[in-house]
Parts: C-alpha cells; structure tokens; sequence
C-alpha cells in the first residue's frame, strides 16, 4: 500500500463530454503542501473535487492516503469559500466546528464531552474561543473562514483541502490560517490549496501545481513556478516585471 497521501497519475475530467482537466500528474507525502494555481477555469475546483471522489476521471487515476477517493473521505477535510455557505443559516459557531466530528460521532447521535472538546480547542487555535455560542452568518467574512478551519482542525484529517482561503481576508486572519498550516503540516498533514496569491503560495506551500484546464508544472516551488511557466499558464494576463518579479492582475 502506498505511503503517499496523495497520488495521481494521468487525470483527466471530462464534464458532458468536455475535457476539463487534462493529464494531471501530482505526489504528496504526509506533511507536503501543494498550491493550485491557474486563472479561473483552469480546473483547480474540478481538481479537488476529483481528490474527494466527487466527479469521475475519464482517464488516470487519482489515489487518497493509499485507497480510492471515496473511500477516504473520513481522513480528508474540505474548507471552502466562505461565501459559499448561506449566513442566514441558523447555526452556531461550535455547531459548524463539531460538523468535523460528525464522522466520527456519528449524524445521529449527540456529541460527547471529547468532541466538544476538540471544537473547544479548535476555535481557540483560531482564536474564536468566545465565538461559539454565536450565529455563523453574523461574523465577518475572515472570521467565518477561520471557523471553517477550525472545523477541519476538529476533524483530524490526514489531508487537507482548502479553496481559496486566504481570498479576502483580513493580515490577522491569514496570519492565524498561516500559523494553522504549519502546526498541522508539522503533524503529518498534507495540505492542497488553490489559490492565485503567489505569495501566499510562498509563505504556505512546499510544491505548486500550475493549471490551466492542463497541468503545466508540478514540483517544489522554485522549479514549478518561474517566468516560464506563469506566462504559459496565465497567457498574456502574467507580466514579468525588470526586476524578474511576476506581476499577475486579480482574476
């Protein structure tokens, strides 16, 4: 059995016939980091939802700690956008932080005293410990992607999957997120974020995934992302600057 926390070869996606996501080669350890990047289109989402089994590969094959997507869905947390979830959803904060323990517990059943207590512990790290009897929808947005993550801390997952989490937020929430990532990665987690911050990519991730509905590079971040690469996965958007810097405008 693989060791790997997550290997895919020669990936493929393909909605209603219609390629979009091409040839996708990528190799996590335990405790790596990866930084999907490409503009909007390219595939990131459709990527992550392939890792979680999601939409199925018309070619390739995609490996989750070592067995089938679906099959390790319990061991892989998933953080969205938080504009994503509605904000007049009447749920607490400690109600969105327990959901990662559900698998655990159980849908059915009530939380026990050790998960309350990992949600507890969760939104500390976050530093949201006097949130938790709040309504979600009433935090800001940085606040809101903070307990999301919490959520994931609770969950103990052995890989992580976060879509542009740092997009919007406010110096202290990505400085909490920062800090999160490297306790958990620290701990053997394996991280994959999509993101079109560069220098969030830096500051998070060890690898960089470049897409664009195709994988462009893949491997540490000073071999995968260089002038080269951006200006072919961002076309004519990616502007090399004198001093060899990459200016890439918001997408």
């Amino acid at each position: 059995m693989s060791t790997d926390a997550l290997h895919v070869h020669d990936l493929s996606v393909a909605y209603d016939r219609e390629v979009v996501l091409r040839d996708v080669h990528a190799r996590l350890a335990p405790g790596d980091s990866v930084a999907l990047i490409g503009p909007n289109g390219a595939g990131k989402s459709t990527f992550i939802k392939a890792i979680l089994g999601l939409v199925p590969a018309t070619s390739g094959w995609v490996e989750v700690l070592g067995t089938a997507p679906d099959k390790a869905r319990a061991q892989v947390a998933y953080v969205p956008q938080s504009d994503q979830l509605d904000p007049e959803f009447p749920i607490s904060v400690e109600q969105v932080v327990l959901m990662g323990r559900y698998r655990r517990v159980g849908w059915f059943r009530r939380p026990r005293s050790a998960d309350r207590d990992a949600a507890g512990a969760a939104l500390d790290e976050v530093g949201l410990s006097d949130r938790g009897g709040d309504r979600f929808g009433t935090l800001s947005g940085g606040q809101q992607q903070r307990v999301l993550l919490a959520r994931a801390i609770a969950q103990e997952a052995k890989l992580l999957l976060l879509d542009e989490p740092f997009n919007g937020v406010d110096a202290t929430t990505q400085d909490v997120l920062l800090g999160v990532l490297r306790r958990l990665r620290s701990h053997g987690t394996a991280v994959v974020m999509a993101t079109h911050d560069i220098s969030v990519a830096h500051l998070a991730c060890g690898h960089a995934c470049l897409l664009n509905r195709g994988q462009v590079a893949f491997g540490p971040l000073e071999q995968a992302l260089t002038a080269d690469t951006l200006k072919r996965t961002y076309g004519e958007h990616a502007v090399v600057l004198a001093e060899g810097t990459t200016f890439l405008p918001a997408h």
